[in-house]
């Protein structure tokens, strides 16, 4: 079982950081961290204070993913049982992706399997000079899981993620910048701040329409361009006579910051 803890707290009011703290495993994480950190999430994007999540490893480390010796203790369990952690799994990175906030991911010294996952699944990334992210698996027989090799096809070609896969060789981060499956390299120890300037850019937008961008990047890939066009439209007329709108479309016509309000608890995701 990993006894990696999930630390909380709020930066700047609007930035909600978490933060994975498991010293002797790496920010191992298991089914507890899975509920955790789903629950953690749930609260940030129902929360009209809350503009922006920050997630980070302690340690100088990401994480290191499911935690072996609970992975071989899972083999004398039952079918079932097992089941319900992967589920969890599942529902913790769906999480992610549903969360009406944006989660950014700082990434220091690297993520290896299930953190691989956690990692790609946020909205942006930032990692660390030097970071490399590994989906070893295979190494211990096991396949990927929590979504690794969807968001991993994502960006890269078949080639390069068979070879990460099935080799279980570590891709450096500033491969992953290059193809675009990442959006920043820090200096060494600068993940986090990097991170908290992107999220602080994010803090001072507006909330709703956020919420909105977010629902509609995650649905475009699987509409066509013509259903795409359509949920965007009914998206910019229905935000064109909100609040948001108002003051954002007159503070730029009197060249001044707009001032947004309080996200409405997540918007309108339709």
């Amino acid at each position: 079982m990993s006894k990696t803890e999930l630390r909380i707290e709020t930066r700047d009011g609007a930035i909600r950081v978490l933060t994975l703290d498991g010293p002797t495993t790496r920010n191992s994480i298991g089914r507890a961290q899975y509920e955790a950190l789903s629950a953690a999430l749930m609260d940030a994007g129902s929360d009209p204070d809350i503009r922006a999540v920050v997630l980070q490893g302690a340690g100088g480390f990401f994480s290191s993913g499911g935690n072996v010796a609970a992975l071989q203790e899972s083999r004398r369990q039952s079918l079932a049982q097992v089941s319900r952690n992967t589920d969890a799994l599942g529902a913790m990175i769906l999480a992610v992706r549903s969360c009406p906030k944006p989660v950014i991911a700082a990434v220091e010294g690297g993520a290896a399997g299930l953190g691989v996952a956690l990692a790609l699944s946020c909205d942006m990334v930032v990692a660390a000079a030097g970071a490399a992210f590994t989906v070893a698996y295979v190494k211990v027989g096991l396949t990927p899981d929590g979504g690794t090799l969807h968001f991993l096809r994502e960006a890269l070609p078949r080639q390069i993620v068979s070879e990460m896969a099935m080799l279980g060789r570590p891709l450096p981060a500033e491969r992953l910048l290059a193809a675009g499956a990442i959006n920043r390299i820090a200096e060494a120890g600068g993940a986090l701040d990097a991170a908290l300037d992107l999220a602080g850019i994010c803090a001072t937008g507006a909330p709703n329409a956020i919420s909105v961008i977010k629902a509609q990047i995650e649905e475009a890939p699987r509409q066509g361009l013509a259903a795409q066009i359509d949920i965007e439209s009914r998206g910019i007329n229905a935000a064109r006579y909100g609040e948001e709108a108002g003051e954002g479309l007159a503070a730029f016509l009197e060249k001044r910051r707009p001032r947004f309000g309080k996200t409405s608890g997540g918007g309108d995701r339709s």
